[in-house]
This record gives C-alpha cells, sequence and structure tokens, in this order.
C-alpha cells in the first residue's frame, strides 16, 4: 500500500528523517525528534497484494536491509495470523550495489520480445504485454507488475492487479521442484492477500482457498514443478497464486521459486499470462530460445 505523505527515517542516512511526499521522495530533510521511536523507513506495498516476506524486527535491521535488497514488501503470515501494528511504512525504492546481480528489462527488438533479466537466478523471462518493470517498490525479488495502480477494496491503499516475483532458495536443503512448490504456495497466497507488512489487509484477509492445479513442468531445460491456487478474500474478487520451483543452471544451481499473483475479475490479467510467462523463461546461457521443454499441463 502507498503511504501517506510524512517524515521518515532517509534509508541513506539513517539518523535523519526524510520527507516522503506520498509517491516518491523529496530532498527536505531533517533531525529526527529527541523523544519517541524513530520513524519508519517507508516501504510501500509493490503490488496490490505482495506483504514483506521477512525483517521488520528493528531500525538497524530494516535500514540494513533496505541498502542490501533483503528487504522485501510484506510480512510472511505466521502461524495463521500476521503481526498488528499500528502504523503505515510506505517503501522507497532500493538500491542494489553495482556488484550485486541484477533483474533488468532488456530493450525489444522486432525480432526479440522484451524480457526481465534476472541474473541471480540465471534467467530471462518474457515482459507481455500489460505488464511492466517494477516502479517505486523496494523488493529486490519483484520482476514485474501490472501497469497501474488502484485502490485497494480493503483496508486503504493502492494495489496492482498483477506481480510476479523470483527468489533463490537458500534456507533448506530441499532440492524436489515438487517438495519446494507445495510448501511456498500457502506462504505465497499468504504473502499476496492476506496481511501486509503493518498488519493490514489490503484484501480483509484470505476466507478460502481451493487448488486450480499442479504439476511436473520443464523451465529453462531443467525439470519444474508448479502448484495454482484460486484465493477467496473478504474484499475484492480474490486472485490466482502460483508458486514455480525448478533448479537454476547457474552459479550454485540453487533451487529457483517463481511467484505469479493475479487478481481474479475483469480486471485481473488473463490466467493465460502465468502459463505464458512459465513457457517463456529461458536460461541466461540459451541464446538460442530454446530448451523450455515440456508443456505446463491443460489450460482451465
Amino acid at each position: 500500500m502507498t503511504p501517506p505523505p510524512g517524515w521518515y527515517r532517509d534509508p541513506h542516512a539513517p539518523h535523519l528523517e526524510r520527507w516522503w511526499d506520498g509517491t516518491a521522495w523529496t530532498e527536505h530533510r531533517r533531525e529526527p525528534a529527541p523523544t519517541g521511536p524513530p520513524a519508519p523507513v517507508p516501504a510501500e506495498a509493490a503490488s496490490g497484494r505482495a506483504k514483506a516476506i521477512a525483517l521488520t524486527t528493528a531500525g538497524v535491521v530494516l535500514v540494513a536491509a533496505i541498502v542490501t535488497g533483503a528487504f522485501v514488501l510484506r510480512d510472511d503470515h505466521q502461524g495463521g495470523t500476521g503481526a498488528d501494528a499500528v502504523t503505515t511504512e510506505p517503501a522507497t525504492p532500493a538500491e542494489t550495489p553495482s556488484e550485486t546481480p541484477s533483474k533488468t528489462v532488456s530493450e525489444p527488438s522486432a525480432d526479440d520480445p522484451a524480457v526481465v533479466e534476472d541474473q541471480l537466478n540465471g534467467i530471462t523471462v518474457p515482459l507481455l504485454d500489460g505488464w511492466v518493470r517494477p516502479e517505486y517498490v523496494v523488493d529486490d525479488d519483484i520482476l514485474m507488475t501490472t501497469d497501474g495502480i488502484y485502490d485497494c477494496p480493503g483496508d486503504p491503499g493502492t494495489c496492482r492487479h498483477g506481480l510476479v516475483l523470483s527468489r533463490t532458495v537458500t534456507d533448506n536443503d530441499e532440492t524436489s521442484p515438487k517438495a519446494l512448490a507445495e510448501a511456498d504456495i500457502s506462504e505465497a497466497a499468504d504473502a499476496a492477500y492476506d496481511r501486509d507488512l503493518v498488519g493490514k489487509r489490503p484484501f480483509g484477509g484470505i476466507e478460502s482457498h481451493e487448488l486450480v492445479k499442479a504439476g511436473p513442468v520443464a523451465v529453462a531445460g531443467r525439470a519444474g514443478y508448479y502448484v495454482r491456487w484460486r484465493v477467496k478474500t473478504a474484499d475484492g474478487p480474490g486472485g490466482y497464486v502460483q508458486s514455480l520451483a525448478f533448479q537454476s543452471s547457474v552459479g550454485t544451481e540453487s533451487p529457483v521459486i517463481v511467484r505469479y499473483v493475479f487478481d481474479a475479475g475483469d480486471d485481473g490479467p488473463p490466467l493465460a499470462d502465468m502459463d505464458r510467462i512459465t513457457k517463456g523463461i529461458r536460461s541466461l546461457a540459451d541464446t538460442g530460445g530454446g530448451g523450455v521443454g515440456s508443456s505446463i499441463g491443460p489450460t482451465d
């Protein structure tokens, strides 16, 4: 959710406060108030549903996480409930150090459509019509969003109709794509449609979910597995969440999870875009554009 204008801790100078005008930082800075807790660093909810995955416990940790690109947009759903909070923390665009692998969008040509280049995980992802590179977001895991924003149907804020993220799995020794996708889908749904970083509920929370489909899929020449849920929310039309897991072909070849978050209803992106994006994922080394392999199963 987009935060209101106000003074927040400057992510580049945490001993100062900086004015957030509701959409971007200004150049106005000041000394923080002598008493009371420090102002939070703005952390905009980059999609209408994406919530921070971690790292919100202390001011110093928060600032360090933003600088390193580890801070994400929504809080994990833990034990069926999210952490309540009093204030709304907007987001500021994170700056990734130049030496860190990044996700960039290539320029389209007549023969090659635009793609998002995820150097960290060694893949490219097609940037379809209606999708744009992320703007005013802090989560380095975000690959693309749908174009435009709208007022969230639940708690006040702004939302986006679609979001695609990628992340590297490094916190466990599991390598089975099926096990990884099945373990991730619940977290992905909670992060997208239940609670945001500060405990707000842009969609009124999740009321139920159902399995739409799941199965094996070849991704960038590697065996993968996906799980897709239909999520019903208290407010709004709900949406679809998909977790896709496969093994990277670069570096340590750690598993990769690509998350898809699509609003349901007429305003959401076409559900077929999930299949199109998955089929279009390529290895960075695959200059020929092949290597996707089998289809991802029947469509809805």
